[in-house]
């Protein structure tokens, strides 16, 4: 029987880093074949069963990818942008699918991590769960039907250990109501309202940002136009469905043509 392929997560004492590690050991079509955190990590050189609290399981935690990935299919990352691109260049290099669940980059970043990674499948997404990317699909839809002369605004939510803002679903859902209006999101996006600020600017997507406690994530889409608002939510309340769609996203991946890909090509939509 050919054995299942092998997966390498990222920054693997992180929350999203353990909950991979979960839920692979609980699939049938997966393993784990590497597990990888930042040079000088406590965790280095230790057996990854024994740092996060169980027994051995003979997978040693180590700081190279080129190296992990000698046996395996994939890697999935939840990192930080500089260490994305790096690692982009490794899964190019050994031809290796890689699933970036990432935020925070700059178009100069995006522009680096696409060139990166030549002869990668590349699948990236500001979110990995079926509702968010259906709900992306929908604010595209609405935008389109009711047009610029609603005003859009996107507000998000998460915990208080977040580093970037907006989430990386809110531009997400940004874009698609730029697009349904037929306009780039740089050109109409208010990411900050302080002070005197003036009236709104017709045709401006708007975005606020919320943190604290352990929140997961929450994402509304206000449109408000004259006399009503329509309002689009999706709620997360369980970390493990952005894991269950990365790896739904490595065995999609598995033998695709190299390119660059998103949630919306593995889930058909």
């Amino acid at each position: 029987m050919e054995a299942e392929p092998g997966v390498v997560v990222t920054g693997v004492s992180g929350r999203m880093g353990r909950m991979l590690v979960q839920e692979i050991a609980a699939s049938d079509r997966l393993r784990l074949a590497g597990a990888l955190e930042r040079p000088g990590h406590d965790w280095i050189g230790q057996d990854l069963g024994l740092m996060l609290g169980g027994t051995e399981n003979g997978v040693i935690v180590g700081s190279d990818l080129g190296a992990a990935l000698e046996g395996a299919a994939a890697v999935v990352d939840f990192t930080a942008p500089a260490a994305t691109i790096a690692f982009a260049r490794a899964a190019g290099a050994a031809g290796a699918v890689h699933v970036i669940g990432t935020t925070g980059f700059s178009d100069a970043e995006l522009d680096e991590l696409g060139s990166a990674g030549t002869g990668s499948v590349q699948i990236r997404a500001g979110n990995m769960s079926l509702g968010v990317n259906l709900l992306v699909q929908i604010t595209r839809q609405v935008a389109a039907a009711l047009g610029p002369d609603w005003d859009v605004e996107v507000v998000e939510a998460h915990h208080g250990r977040k580093v970037d803002a907006p989430s990386g679903t809110a531009l997400m859902l940004g874009e698609a109501a730029a697009e349904g209006h037929g306009v780039r999101l740089s050109d109409v996006a208010e990411r900050g309202r302080d002070g005197i600020t003036g009236a709104r600017k017709p045709g401006a997507i708007g975005f606020s940002a919320i943190r604290g406690g352990d929140i997961v994530g929450e994402h509304d889409v206000l449109f408000a136009g004259p006399g009503e608002r329509v309002v689009l939510r999706h709620m997360a309340t369980d970390r493990g469905i952005f894991a269950r769609g990365a790896l739904r996203a490595v065995l999609w991946g598995i033998g695709k043509a190299p390119g660059r890909y998103d949630m919306t090509d593995v889930l058909g939509l």
